[in-house]
């Protein structure tokens, strides 16, 4: 035992060799991050688009942490839906994966749970918020809201595809 215990710092010291040379560890090391300006060419395009589709929409754009970075409602739209978008946005970036694929596992009927599985309040299972990935982290995420859940997800595609970021990595 006593041997074992003098080998412990040269461990330590090749443990930390090897973590601080490799990439996990990487103090100049930039994260994709959705900014304003992508943020507000994702609003344009959303907002567009609803239009020619003689229909109102909310649109939310959320940071990797799920914290708004822009948001859009248009004349008409629910003022229910302006909740769900912030809530669809933050779910999206902070599950890292489409609403609906959330919705979806807890409707199912052999595997499915309570959303409150998920420990979060704000967390929802309605189609239409998608994480944006970005050289394979994702880098915010963008939700729709007040149109079905098809339409909602149709436009939030359009949304992902804008900015060149990945539906799914």
């Amino acid at each position: 035992m006593l041997s074992y215990l003098f080998q412990l710092p040269q461990t330590v010291q090749v443990l930390s060799a090897l973590y601080f040379s490799s990439r996990l560890f990487d103090p100049m090391r930039s994260l994709p991050v959705i900014d304003y300006s992508d943020a507000k060419k994702i609003i344009d395009l959303v907002v567009d688009k609803a239009a020619q589709m003689q229909k109102s929409v909310v649109v939310a754009i959320a940071d990797p942490h799920g914290e708004l970075i822009a948001f859009a409602r248009m004349d008409g739209a629910p003022i229910s839906s302006i909740r769900i978008a912030m809530n669809k946005a933050y779910t999206a970036a902070r599950e890292r994966k489409p609403t609906k694929e959330i919705g979806d596992k807890v409707k199912d009927q052999e595997k499915g749970h309570d959303i409150a599985y998920y420990g979060d309040p704000r967390f929802v299972g309605w189609g239409g918020g998608l994480p944006i990935w970005k050289d394979g982290m994702v880098a915010g995420a963008v939700a729709v809201s007040g149109l079905s859940s098809r339409e909602d997800i149709e436009l939030a595609t359009l949304a992902v595809e804008l900015i060149g970021g990945q539906k799914i990595p």
